[in-house]
């Protein structure tokens, strides 16, 4: 079974029991710190998935860093680094907050820009999108691409919306290359 598949079930099952506990938010913020620790500390996956490191000192390891984090999310890293799955937390997390995100009517979008985009810029952005999308609220991440030219790109889930000056030259030199 892929990774991906199985993230994915881990998160189903995870989300699925945060509602029921009625600890979703909890959850969510857990998560967070969790997916920052695995993307900072490239030392803990190595010793989580090293395999001269038995099962019962792993179970150990979680038990004192992790301590604070609710049975739930130590549970489930003691099931993954028991079955030599560890390294699938961050896709885990990143299905958990887009099950959350989904339930609450948010969306997740990328806006590349010129420059950093302004509040009220970013602000009728989302505006415009949560109404195209029939979404609550869109959350914006702005990246800068100075590449682009001009105007911005934004992306939600797989879709693009592509207004740069960039990307209107190729679309133009497309129908030219396509036209002879």
């Amino acid at each position: 079974m892929s990774e991906a598949v199985v993230a994915k079930r881990y998160a189903d099952a995870l989300f699925q029991l945060g509602n029921e506990q009625g600890k979703v938010e909890q959850l969510v913020e857990e998560f967070h710190v969790l997916k920052e620790v695995f993307e900072t500390n490239s030392k803990l996956l190595t010793f989580l998935k090293h395999p001269r490191v038995n099962n019962a000192e792993k179970k150990q390891f979680i038990d004192e860093v992790f301590h604070d984090f609710s049975n739930n999310v130590v549970h489930t890293l003691k099931i993954l680094a028991e079955r030599h799955r560890i390294e699938i937390v961050p896709d885990i997390i990143g299905h958990f907050i887009h099950l959350v995100n989904d339930a609450k009517g948010i969306a997740e979008a990328t806006v590349y820009s010129v420059r950093e985009l302004t509040d009220a810029e970013k602000q009728e952005l989302e505006n415009t999108f949560a109404k195209r999308f029939n979404k609550q609220a869109i959350k914006l991440n702005n990246i800068v691409d100075p590449s682009i030219i001009g105007g911005i790109k934004l992306r939600i889930g797989n879709t693009i919306y592509d207004g740069t000056v960039s990307g209107k030259l190729k679309r133009i030199e497309r129908s030219i290359v396509t036209a002879n």
